[in-house]
């Protein structure tokens, strides 16, 4: 009790009232352990390198603010940050000996998409089951949608805490949906309201009606911008009960629809599809108003047709007059993932703590501290991105009505890749399929090929619809 009433006197401690305190105090520091306490944090960023942000974050706020609190609260710690700014697989590599030997930071930042594969090896464990009693009690996961929180999450245990978040949406060109006779404020409730929009787009000279990613040129572009959203609008996910999806209803549903945008009727581009540079064609394509809709996240707001000098990579000048943003329906009204109307697919990030920790409790009141609203606030100084937390975008988003709807509208709904060790191989299957069918071969042999290579991927007895 006196533990959890220390943590939370010290993460109600605002930067400069935790300055204050350590000011005043004249009590010796408590130490744990009969000694000072060390924590460590690693993350693959570094100052003037990958995700500088990040680093100068850790290093010139989360530090001397979570040292200055535990002063106050008379406690020694140190907090040192280890960090990388190495490739991604690098760095997995990394952290996984790290932890297989029994070694790492306290605090390691994560993949969401490797939680899983590092669950079932043993290296991580839950955060209750490392952090005590104080991880569930935490009022920040109340701040957290329960969609969001599983991003960091694995067969229904909390691994982690994410860091960021992010949804797919439609984009669509109001100014052609006009010379379309289509509605701006356009909200499809199925395929066949984006079809139909698409056909009136079709009758503009110079416009492709829609970019739905698909193929291997465009990696995982394909699956998370593409497919994967339109299987969550079947009732489907790519890994459910314990099985790969395979020839199912949902996934020949998402096959059929490449097949009628791209070479029944013509409402994509299917050369695009296979150009090395495709997805950033299509983007520079949307900016000159070429393309009527596509289906992308809200990094394409912010940072692809993001309007200020030197920020977007195909700018817009008019985007906030002329782009708009719908959630993405599912195949008919109520047949998405837990029967919704709607949905949406988001990637991830987060941090877990470190089983071999020495100080575990002490750590988690770290990782709590760095995922706290006044942490997040410090962290986007500067820049304007979605959080985890909601109080802290209803603060923040407040001059951006896009990234509100998405955090409002959309990270509620949204779902997530499995975070298997299987997943890349089973996704570049996926593309492979989807490149197939835009390339003009049958959807029963593109399903063929795709399940031969799943079956070599992950078996046969873990596949569905087989």
């Amino acid at each position: 009790m006196i533990h959890q009433r220390r943590t939370t006197a010290a993460l109600a401690l605002t930067a400069a009232g935790a300055l204050l305190l350590a000011g005043c105090s004249s009590a010796e520091p408590e130490t744990t352990d009969d000694g000072p306490v060390t924590l460590t944090i690693t993350a693959n960023a570094i100052t003037g390198g990958k995700n500088a942000a990040e680093a100068d974050w850790i290093a010139d706020w989360v530090i001397p603010e979570f040292e200055a609190a535990m002063e106050a609260d008379g406690k020694d710690v140190t907090v040192q940050f280890e960090p990388q700014g190495v490739d991604d697989e690098n760095y997995k590599t990394k952290i996984a000996l790290d932890l297989q030997s029994g070694e790492g930071a306290d605090i390691i930042g994560m993949d969401g998409i490797w939680v899983g594969e590092f669950a079932e090896a043993g290296y991580i464990k839950p955060l209750a089951e490392v952090g005590g009693d104080a991880v569930d009690g935490w009022d920040g996961w109340d701040q957290i949608p329960d969609a969001v929180q599983s991003a960091l999450s694995f067969d229904g245990e909390r691994y982690g805490v994410p860091q960021g978040a992010d949804g797919r949406v439609l984009y669509y060109n109001t100014a052609l949906f006009e010379q379309a006779g289509l509605p701006a404020d356009w909200q499809p409730e199925s395929w066949a309201d984006v079809l139909d929009a698409a056909r009136e787009l079709k009758k503009l000279d110079g416009v492709t009606p829609i970019q739905l990613n698909a193929g291997t040129a465009m990696g995982e572009a394909t699956t998370m911008q593409g497919l994967l959203p339109m299987l969550v609008g079947t009732g489907e996910q790519v890994y459910e009960d314990g099985k790969w999806v395979g020839d199912t209803d949902g996934l020949r549903d998402v096959l059929d629809l490449y097949k009628t945008i791209y070479i029944d009727e013509g409402l994509g581009d299917a050369v695009l599809q296979q150009e090395a540079a495709g997805r950033d064609t299509s983007f520079q394509l949307f900016a000159a108003n070429q393309i009527g809709i596509l289906l992308e996240g809200d990094y394409f707001w912010r940072s692809v047709i993001n309007p200020a000098e030197g920020v977007g990579t195909a700018p817009m000048a008019d985007r906030d007059t002329i782009v708009g943003y719908t959630k993405i329906p599912a195949m008919e009204p109520g047949s998405g993932i837990k029967d919704q109307d709607f949905v949406s697919m988001s990637g991830g990030t987060g941090r877990v703590l470190n089983p071999n920790s020495a100080h575990p409790e002490l750590a988690w009141e770290l990782l709590a501290f760095m995922n706290s609203a006044d942490a997040f606030e410090a962290r986007n100084a500067g820049t304007l991105s979605i959080t985890p937390r909601t109080d802290v975008n209803d603060k923040m988003l407040a001059d951006d009505p896009m990234l509100t709807f998405v955090s409002e509208e959309v990270l509620p709904i949204t779902a997530y890749r499995p975070p298997l060790a299987a997943y890349p191989q089973v996704s570049t299957a996926l593309q492979q399929a989807s490149l197939d069918v835009v390339s003009g071969t049958s959807v029963d042999d593109a399903l063929a090929d795709y399940v031969d290579s799943l079956s070599d991927i992950v078996g046969d007895d873990a596949i569905s619809g087989n």
